[in-house]
Formats: structure tokens, C-alpha cells, sequence
């Protein structure tokens, strides 16, 4: 069962780093060389002015035992390293470069804040995850079982004569105790260089964020951020007109609501999924990045500034242009909108919907869910719409899925054979477009297969099994639950009343049998569940193609 990381990002707000300053920088000497932990109360001046980097990853990457320890060891007196800091010489504010998980922990237990109290809903919009509000719950109840609350000992505190006497000795550690500063000195320019040397060494930050924190004013960046928390959090897009931000925001909503709600836990319990899975994973974070860049057909060396000419040709003839900073997010909301329009054929209830259920497409025979088979799909149903076979592939859709769901098993060979979310996207996109150009030219099941073991990057995945071939133990493991919910949950879809293939209750519409227009009544039995795109663009056009053969 994974565990949840403990979300603090919301207790040190993001501020940009001023630029190059013709004033003297605040010298280290004549600064604090620690910090008492009154100093992190909600009213104190120091806490108020204390900032993160607005290039700061997000503060979430310590589970509820990390948060919990690092709670008890400054109690106890153990050795905790250093936090540096930097004063910036124009507006005052204190920047953390190095230590804001150090820092962050403290501060959540001063304030009683793991991610899901005052400060924290107020940051995030009162959108919290499930997963956010069970991690809290978890460090909670940690720290109250080992050293209690914050405010737990300042009450043992005045009452000395009647608190435990473990709880007493704390919180006098409490009021003796202080963190260590240390302090980068210069400007602006020589705190960042810091903060990037000073966190490369310590914790390497993750490949993905830290091309996004490189290029955090590019609009693919900066959709990515607002995509992956709904448009709360830190508004990286702040800058911007307000106009400009409020649709941003809009936006980023919709597309979070459309794919990542309801919240997925680590088992599968209902056959309401999320279609892109858990939205708090830093999977998801890759996967969202991976989704604007391909939509928008970008290529990294558009937006790496070591590109370079030799890396940025496209062909001999051709180069890639460069993308470039977004001064007033007219490109972000581009961008945003070819991500909305993307999602919403595959989800939603808009016409131009496919539905699709996550069941069939999503989620690994054993319950998993996958991004590769996400983006796979996303472009897959982009090839479709692109050239004009979405109407093609309704007529094929239900023997299309039938078998993916009969060889689900085949996408778990795919992402165990080619591994990371990146490398098992082309080689899924690959067995879908074989299929189907396969289901055109009415092949069988032995025939598909046939074709999908004769493409050289699926040749040494694809491997049919049998249930002899699988080994189970005596009692059902995690993922065989998974397994079975997820059969049942397919099995048990009703399917769509004109193309036949399974419906998700999320994304469907209600139908006339008989149209309206030719006399149809709102009674019951002219009804029948579709797909969105089934009851508009599909019938609608199989409608007008018979007007015109009768006409002709």
C-alpha cells in the first residue's frame, strides 16, 4: 500500500527573487544565527516574511514518519543540519535555499497544519485530495503518540506539576532549543546559483521538475502547474493579467475535475475511476507535463536553452523554433485549451466526447493505472480526429475493445518490457493503431495478434498466457483484488445503444431511438444510454449520409 507524502507547501509562500540590485547586500555577520521555534508562530514577524523561491519544488516529499521524526529529533536535541537562508537586500523577505522540508515540518507542527487546516485549505481553494487530507491525518496521530502537539506542550508547560513528566521534559527542550542559519550572502543572482548547487548535491530533485523549474516561465511549464493542482496553490501564473488568471484558473478546473476526479485510492473499490489516475503522485506531474507537450507538439529542445543549434534541427532543412517565455499568458491559455480539447474527446459529456471507460483503457489487468496507455489513447484519438476516422472507429469501437479486454494483459507486458512512462508510449499507441487497422480489414483475434508480433518494437513483449500460466497463492494478493473488481467493473457496464461498446456512467448521454425530428416521443422506451459522440457527431452523420443516398 503506497504511502501518502505529506503536503506543506502551502506554509512558506513562493515569491520571485528580485532581479540584480544596485544596493549593498545584508552582510551574514550581522544576522541571526538561529531561529527559536516561536519564531514559526502564525504572528510572528520572522514566519511572515520567511519565502521559498518561486522555482521551489512543491514542499511534498516527506512521508508522515520523516515529518514525525524530524519533529522528535529537534525536541530531543539531536543533530538537525543547518537551514540556509538568504535576505533579499530590496524587499526584505528571508528565502529558504536549503532546508524548506526542515523548515516546512517545523512549522506544520506549530501550526497543526499537515496539509489540511486553515492555511493550507486557503492555499490550495479548499481543493483537497484525499490523499493530502490522509497523509495529514497520519502525521497527526504520529506526532500526537510520540512527542504530542505543539500546543500540548506549552499547556505541560504551565502546568508542570500535572503533565506527564516525558511532556514536561520536552517542552522545556522547547524553549532552549533553536535551529541553526547559516546565511548566503550577494545578490539575487549568486542566491539561485546557490540554490541550484546546494539541492543538485543534497536530495536530487526529480528530472521532471527540475525541467519545469528551468523553464518555469515557458506556457508548457506554467500550464503544467496550473493543470496538476486545479489551478490552486502557488499562482506561478501571478504576473499575468487578472483576467488572464481567472481563466487560467477556469480552465485548469475543468481539465483537473475531467480526468482526475473522483479521487483514486491505492485499490480499486468502485467502477467510478479517475480517467488519468491519482492527480497527488509525482507520476502524475511527469504524466501532465508529458500530456501539454505532446498536445501542443512540442519537442525539448524548444525549450532547453543548451538545445543548440546542431540539437534543434527538426531535418536538414528544417529547425525547431524556440519557445519562449510567456510575458502575458496568452500562450499558456493556448496551450491550456488544446489539453482541454484533447481531454474532452476522450471524457466529459460534450459532443466531440468518446467517453471512454478508464476500466478498458487505463488501468493494467491488474488494476493499476498506467499513463503510458493514457497519453497512448490521448494520441491515438488525436490521430482519429486528425484524419477523420472517429466516425471509422465507432463502427469498429466495440470489437476494438473486446479485445483489449481480452488481452489487457498485453499492456503490462508492454510497460514491463519498455519501462518508464516515456518509453511505453509509442509501443502502446503502436498496438492500438495495428489493431484497428486490423479490425478494418476484419481480422480475427489469432490474425491481430499475428500483426502485433510482426511490428518490431511489440515482437518481444506480446505473449499470449493462459490461466495455467499464472501462479497464485492461497490467499488473493493485492493486485489479484484489483484484478477481480476490475473484471467485475467491466463486465457489469452497460453498453452503448448505438455502437455497442461499454458506457462510463460519468460520460454518457440519454437518446432518442426515434429521433424527435421523425416523430419521436420523451417516453421511456424510446430511450437509450450512448456515448456523447455517438448520440451527436456519429448519428447525426449516418443520419445526413442516408438523406443524401435517399436524395440521390
Amino acid at each position: 500500500m503506497p504511502t501518502h507524502m505529506v503536503n506543506m507547501d502551502a506554509l512558506i509562500p513562493r515569491d520571485d527573487f528580485e532581479a540584480l540590485s544596485s544596493e549593498p547586500a545584508t552582510q551574514p555577520s550581522i544576522l541571526s544565527t538561529t531561529m527559536k521555534i516561536t519564531d514559526l508562530g502564525p504572528d510572528s514577524l520572522i514566519y511572515n516574511v520567511l519565502r521559498k523561491p518561486d522555482f521551489q519544488r512543491e514542499t511534498a516529499n516527506w512521508n508522515p514518519e520523516k515529518v514525525a521524526e524530524l519533529v522528535r529529533s529537534f525536541l530531543e536535541g539531536d543533530l538537525i543540519p543547518s537551514v540556509i537562508l538568504w535576505r533579499s537586500p530590496i524587499s526584505g523577505s528571508i528565502f529558504v535555499i536549503d532546508g524548506a522540508h526542515r523548515l516546512s515540518a517545523l512549522i506544520a507542527w506549530v501550526h497543526d497544519d499537515y496539509g489540511d487546516q486553515h492555511t493550507s485549505i486557503r492555499f490550495f481553494d479548499n481543493n483537497i485530495p484525499v490523499e493530502q487530507n490522509k497523509a495529514a491525518q497520519a502525521t497527526r496521530k504520529l506526532i500526537q503518540e510520540s512527542v504530542g502537539s505543539y500546543r500540548d506542550l506549552n499547556i505541560a508547560l504551565r502546568n508542570s506539576d500535572t503533565a506527564p513528566k516525558d511532556r514536561v521534559r520536552l517542552a522545556r527542550n522547547l524553549s532552549a532549543f533553536a535551529i541553526n542559519l547559516q546565511w548566503v550572502s550577494g545578490g539575487a543572482e549568486k542566491a539561485e546559483s546557490s540554490f541550484f548547487r546546494i539541492n543538485q548535491q543534497a536530495t536530487p530533485i526529480d528530472p521532471t521538475e527540475l525541467e519545469m523549474i528551468k523553464a518555469r516561465r515557458k506556457p508548457n511549464a506554467l500550464a503544467t502547474r496550473a493543470f496538476i493542482r486545479a489551478g490552486t496553490g502557488h499562482k506561478y501564473w501571478s504576473t499575468f493579467s487578472e483576467s488572464t488568471q481567472e481563466e487560467i484558473e477556469s480552465i485548469a478546473k475543468d481539465v483537473y475535475d475531467l480526468i482526475f476526479k473522483p479521487s483514486l485510492d491505492s485499490a480499486v473499490r468502485t467502477a467510478d475511476l479517475p480517467v488519468a489516475g491519482r492527480g497527488y503522485s509525482a507520476d502524475s506531474v511527469r504524466m501532465v507535463f508529458e500530456l501539454v507537450n505532446f498536445v501542443n507538439e512540442l519537442q525539448p529542445d524548444m525549450w532547453r536553452e543548451d538545445g543548440g543549434p546542431r540539437r534543434r534541427k527538426r531535418s536538414e532543412n528544417q529547425t525547431l523554433p524556440t519557445l519562449m517565455d510567456d510575458e502575458d499568458g496568452s500562450t499558456t491559455l493556448q496551450f491550456m485549451k488544446a489539453v482541454k480539447r484533447a481531454a474532452g474527446r476522450i471524457a466529459g459529456n460534450e459532443p466531440a466526447s468518446l467517453g471512454l471507460h478508464p476500466a478498458v483503457y487505463f488501468y493494467s489487468a491488474t488494476g493499476r493505472f498506467q499513463p503510458a496507455a493514457f497519453l497512448a489513447a490521448v494520441a491515438f484519438v488525436k490521430e482519429l480526429a486528425d484524419k477523420r476516422k472517429i466516425a471509422l472507429f465507432t463502427e469498429k469501437r466495440a470489437q476494438f475493445e473486446e479485445f483489449l479486454v481480452r488481452y489487457k494483459y498485453f499492456l503490462n507486458q508492454i510497460v514491463r518490457s519498455y519501462g518508464s512512462l516515456q518509453r511505453s508510449v509509442p509501443p502502446t499507441l503502436l498496438m492500438y493503431q495495428t489493431v484497428f487497422e486490423a479490425l478494418i480489414k476484419g481480422c480475427t483475434d489469432p490474425e491481430i495478434i499475428e500483426h502485433l508480433k510482426s511490428q518490431p518494437a511489440l515482437r518481444s513483449s506480446i505473449k499470449e498466457i493462459s490461466d495455467e500460466d499464472r501462479a497464485h497463492g492461497r490467499n488473493f494478493s493485492a493486485e489479484t483484488k484489483n484484478s477481480i473488481i476490475l473484471k467485475e467493473t467491466i463486465q457489469s457496464a452497460p453498453t452503448c445503444g448505438i455502437c455497442g461498446a461499454r458506457l462510463y456512467l460519468r460520460f454518457i448521454t440519454v437518446d432518442h431511438k426515434v429521433r424527435k425530428e421523425d416523430g419521436g416521443d420523451g417516453s421511456p422506451g424510446n430511450g437509450q444510454l450512448t456515448h456523447p459522440y455517438c448520440n451527436s457527431g456519429y448519428k447525426e452523420g449516418q443520419h445526413a449520409a442516408r438523406t443524401d443516398a435517399q436524395g440521390s
